[in-house]
């Protein structure tokens, strides 16, 4: 399972994320992102005189599961070895909310650490010489995560108490007598460094920022804090604050160019770091800094985006994540003298959530694809079969009845090439048109991914065609793919979800008088866009959590994002200069054009995407006698992570799509 993207976060290799390497870029997507599972809740009645269509049929030969069916399918994350390596640490929903859960390398049963029935857990790490272990929550998806302390009797310390602060873990130090947690506690908007005593849990703060950046990595010796200081979502410094001096320098800066630079991980023995940049190239590779006369050596250059570099625990490896046309790649290199190694054989898919054992003789590893979603897999680093810790699909589904999806491209309305990953559903045929659904992903800066999704394969299993579409915009495909709808949101990138409807008209087996849009968070946006301003292209909308007011989304910044206002401003435009171009752009204050019939889904709790927006967008279209449904989730966020609302939310858009698709 991805996590919410928020401030303060890097790519993590750990997670099969969405974005470009560009730090800011990740900050933008937790500005106004969905996660990686975009689930959703139930819906008012339709209205009674509401026109009902036959719904999408499936293949015959293809059993229709049911919702229940598909979310009990698990979702997993996470990978942490105890001391002794012999028990793996991950994070569950298999109790309905996601807990924290420990398993024996050797045994088949996994036992469940905590017993939260409302607030999700996610696990970070075991201690580096017992199994104490470390959590992190928020309380109803506000996201103000705190890290938490599973003692070994069970009893639990929030290590982070207060109220409105946010808190993020960045590691043990090598020799494991100490670990590093940030927080925005003294100010809102910036996040300090805390040194914690592993014995004690004694702290001390040994970086206060003022302002520097956000923190990314720090050094295994505890001396370096590498942070990324944004300029624009396109352009971020590095800094480094060197604890024996006291004091921050610029490491890694061009000012007179537009370059994104991110740090990734320090080498063991904390003398070099390792980032990823694009100066001079169309897509981010890794670096290696020395930085005892910070000279530069290249470490890897692809025609692909890196997403960054890990060390493994016991710093003989290097792993670093390339995104790779919409599929995560990755390679292991030494760490010593950079060749390349052969990872473990395994099935074949996306990997991610790589983490080694203390001594690095074990790994433990996630593989999914689109019809199999992530499971944990352990093998031995000298060539053991790689062993199943989890069997996450529910046995009831058989992985043949779902789909694959398949990367293609078209030509949008001014030649630009627009990526995109196809699902087509068993049986679709010249025969059998099926109905069609462009789904728009979170960001701006997101991307439609390889990999499994509950929500599509439930759709696509129920006969409806899904078009994950990467807009330009998106992230995955070069620098100048990324920026090209800079200052053009609701615009040129909308262009290209409209111009895709033609191109998809083009599939003998799809029926281009039934095609539909859907999306979360900014993809929620574009759905109000879409009905609003391209009225006749798509027959119904499908909005979760989207932005419909970008002025009072854009004024209502929480504190803790305050060090990158000024590129949000730079990236969408200031409320207090360009008002009248995000009052164009905002589908509330063209409402009275929407046509088509409308569902939109909401968490009461969502602190980037505010209820009001919802609120005054359902009342806007029920005014125009145009049928609406609205879902409100009381105990959720921006992103889902209850089971039972997952069920409510996909039946309801499945209901939905079949009344009026």
């Amino acid at each position: 399972m991805q996590r919410k993207l928020r401030p303060g976060f890097l790519i993590n290799l750990v997670s099969d994320s969405c974005t470009r390497t560009t730090l800011l870029c990740l900050l933008l997507l937790a500005f106004v992102s969905c996660s990686e599972n975009v689930e959703t809740d139930t819906a008012m009645e339709a209205q009674e005189s509401a026109t009902v269509s036959t719904p999408a049929v499936a293949a015959p030969e293809v059993p229709q599961y049911s919702i229940e069916q598909f979310m009990d399918t698990e979702r997993i994350g996470g990978a942490s070895f105890s001391s002794d390596g012999q028990r793996i640490l991950f994070s569950s929903n298999r109790s309905g909310v996601f807990n924290a859960y420990a398993q024996a390398i050797d045994a088949d049963e996994a036992q469940q650490l905590t017993d939260s029935n409302d607030n999700a857990i996610f696990s970070i790490a075991y201690f580096p010489h017992d199994e104490r272990m470390l959590y992190s929550s928020d309380i109803g998806g506000n996201e103000l995560s705190h890290i938490y302390l599973r003692e070994l009797d069970g009893n639990i310390r929030d290590l982070t108490p207060g109220d409105n602060l946010l808190s993020s873990f960045h590691g043990f130090s090598a020799d494991g007598q100490s670990f590093w947690i940030s927080s925005n506690e003294r100010d809102p908007g910036f996040f300090d460094v805390y040194e914690y005593d592993t014995v004690n849990l004694e702290r001390e703060m040994i970086f206060q920022n003022d302002g520097a950046g956000f923190v990314g990595s720090i050094s295994p010796d505890g001396r370096y804090i590498a942070l990324a200081r944004v300029q624009l979502t396109n352009d971020s410094d590095i800094l480094l604050f060197d604890r024996e001096s006291g004091e921050t320098r610029e490491l890694i800066s061009h000012p007179d160019s537009i370059v994104s630079n991110a740090p990734s991980a320090f080498s063991a023995d904390s003398s070099a770091l390792y980032y990823t940049t694009d100066l001079d190239h169309e897509f981010s590779y890794l670096m290696r800094r020395d930085l005892t006369d910070d000279t530069d050596a290249e470490i890897l250059k692809l025609d692909w985006d890196l997403m960054g570099a890990s060390r493994s625990r016991g710093g003989n490896y290097l792993l670093i994540a390339a995104n790779e046309d919409a599929r995560t790649k990755v390679r292991l290199l030494s760490a010593a003298d950079h060749s390349e190694l052969e990872l473990p054989p395994l099935p074949p898919g996306n990997l991610t959530g790589i983490a080694f054992s203390a001594d690095d003789s074990r790994v433990a590893l996630y593989v999914n694809d689109s019809r199999i979603p992530s499971d944990l897999y352990i093998a031995d680093m000298q060539g053991s079969e790689p062993r199943p810790l989890t069997r996450a699909l529910n046995p009831e589904i058989d992985a043949e009845h779902l789909v694959d999806g398949e990367v293609v491209r078209f030509i949008s309305y001014d030649g630009m090439e627009i990526p995109g990953i196809l699902y087509k559903p068993h049986g679709a045929s010249a025969d059998n048109k099926v109905p069609m659904l462009v789904q728009v992903h979170g960001g701006p800066g997101g991307q439609a991914r390889i990999g499994y999704r509950a929500q599509i394969q439930y759709l696509v299993n129920s006969g409806y065609a899904i078009f994950d579409i990467n807009n330009r915009g998106s992230s995955g495909y070069g620098k100048s793919f990324f920026s090209a709808d800079d200052r053009c949101h609701g615009e040129c990138d909308l262009g290209d979800v409209v111009a895709s409807k033609d191109f998809l008209a083009s599939y003998d087996w799809v029926d281009a008088e039934r095609v539909g849009i859907i999306g979360g968070s900014y993809g929620g946006y574009m759905v109000a866009a879409a009905l609003a301003f391209a009225p006749d292209v798509f027959d119904v909308g499908v909005n979760i959590f989207g932005v419909t007011n970008w002025i009072r989304t854009l004024e209502s910044i929480p504190p803790w994002w305050e060090a990158q206002r000024d590129a949000l401003y730079a990236e969408m435009g200031d409320p207090a200069v360009d008002g009248e171009r995000l009052r164009r752009i905002s589908p509330l204050f063209h409402a009275h054009q929407i046509e088509k019939p409308l569902i939109v889904l909401q968490g009461a709790n969502d602190p980037r995407v505010l209820q009001i927006e919802s609120d005054e967008l359902v009342a806007a279209v029920s005014a125009n006698e145009v049928p609406v449904e609205y879902v409100i989730f009381d105990d959720e966020g921006h992103g889902f992570v209850k089971r039972e609302n997952e069920i409510r939310g996909y039946r309801a858009i499945k209901d939905f799509l079949d009344r009026y698709l």
